[in-house]
């Protein structure tokens, strides 16, 4: 940290903020807390769940869907850090929420998870844009890389903490109950968010930018409109995009489908959120290794690294049968997901033309989200003709093929940005 400008270190730490949000709040705690809510109001198991999944699909799509024409509108001056701080704000302040509303509200509960996740979306598209302002090109891949580590490094904090509050409640070792607990990890969350958020807010600068235009909405949706009317000259920006829905669609199934999959072996809920701790820890200096052979080696050959890394998991997810097995696989998924990450998002951000990176990062932003239905399907598809859970997160090793073949395809990143700026 201490080699890095002021402003590449306050975007480093806005990763280290949210991640508290990503595991406590998506992941780990309000998943649970949610459930046990909607139990206690009466909801059987498949209604809540079917309820959660409605909340999380629509809140998604609806951050996807607006996400270009905010980047469009973001990319005039002055507007993309108000468009993050409103989004910030969002997010946190219904965060907060999570922590006073009644656990019996749980329809109140729901509304509120669901703007946390449009203001958490929102906040996200505009942050991964200012990594064209906050740097160079030549440094995109160890800033990138280091936010993502310094994500992990700060999810195990607030993750810990929460944790031991919930497992010391239940335990009547402290005079809370475990809703309370529970409660207190949600404001723990967005203090932390809050907190090391303020360097961002204070720090960093939109350096590329258009000059105003009196209606900034309309005429984002207009260069919206011209970008896709020009779309050949981004041939290969698009391109990437594409393999990028492929390879990240098997990085995010085989994270959100571990819990379940852990389950199906029979590992213990307890060992499993151990697992799930380890890989943060680990996940952190393997993604500033990828951002370092990056350098030496291009950011394109170690995606290509992570892929295929990808491909060694999902072939020995199929004969996994052990704890130990599970291990090992959580251990190899920490080598290669913050790095496949960190390098996809400054890949991408060499790709763009600076002065309309957020319009672009609404795209990359739309594949990101929608990089999460063919995966899950994929391997509820498998698993459910096969009968076996292994055959079903081997099935993922198509994406993967699929992913990389594309990737192999795309110019390398320096000749993009130069044809780019010739083509305008």
């Amino acid at each position: 940290m201490s080699r890095m400008s002021k402003q590449e270190k306050s975007w480093v730490l806005y990763d280290w903020a949210n991640s508290a949000y990503s595991i406590l709040i998506t992941t780990a705690i309000f998943p649970l807390y949610f459930k046990a809510a909607a139990k206690e109001a009466g909801l059987a198991a498949s209604t809540s769940t079917a309820y959660w999944g409605y909340a999380n699909s629509f809140a998604t799509l609806l951050i996807s869907l607006c996400a270009p024409i905010l980047g469009s509108i973001a990319d005039f001056k002055g507007l993309k850090k108000r468009l993050f701080t409103f989004f910030f704000a969002l997010g946190i302040v219904f965060t907060l929420l999570l922590a006073v509303v009644p656990s019996n509200q749980w329809l109140f509960l729901l509304f509120c998870y669901m703007l946390t996740v449009i203001g958490f979306g929102g906040t996200n598209i505009f942050y991964d844009a200012f990594l064209v302002d906050v740097t160079t090109e030549d440094r995109m891949n160890k800033i990138s890389s280091r936010g993502y580590a310094m994500g992990y490094i700060g999810s195990t904090i607030p993750f810990f903490i929460s944790i031991a509050l919930i497992i010391l409640s239940q335990n009547n070792i402290i005079p809370l109950s475990v809703t309370v607990a529970s409660q207190a990890a949600f404001a723990i969350t967005a203090l932390w968010w809050g907190l090391f958020t303020i360097p961002m807010l204070k720090n960093v600068k939109q350096v590329y930018y258009k000059e105003p235009v009196p209606n900034p909405v309309s005429n984002g949706f207009k260069q919206l409109f011209d970008t896709f009317k020009k779309i050949k000259l981004y041939r290969p920006l698009f391109l990437f995009l594409i393999a990028y829905f492929f390879y990240i669609d098997g990085v995010n199934t085989i994270i959100t489908m571990s819990t379940a999959y852990g389950y199906d072996l029979g590992i213990k809920s307890d060992n499993l959120l151990i697992i799930l701790f380890a890989t943060q820890v680990v996940a952190a200096p393997f993604a500033i290794l990828y951002g370092k052979l990056a350098d030496k080696f291009k950011g394109k050959t170690m995606l290509l690294v992570g892929i295929f890394v990808y491909i060694v998991i999902c072939t020995y997810a199929y004969f996994l049968k052990t704890t130990l097995d599970f291990w090992i696989l959580a251990m190899l998924v920490a080598s290669s997901q913050g790095g496949i990450q960190a390098l996809s998002r400054s890949y991408f951000a060499k790709l763009v033309p600076k002065e309309n990176a957020n319009e672009f990062f609404g795209f990359y932003s739309i594949f990101y989200k929608f990089a999460a239905i063919l995966g899950p399907f994929l391997v509820g598809f498998t698993a459910q003709i096969t009968g076996n859970t292994n055959s079903g997160v081997f099935s993922l090793i198509l994406l993967f093929i699929i992913g990389g073949a594309i990737l192999l395809r795309v110019p390398e990143s320096t000749a993009i940005s130069q044809s780019n700026s010739i083509s305008q």
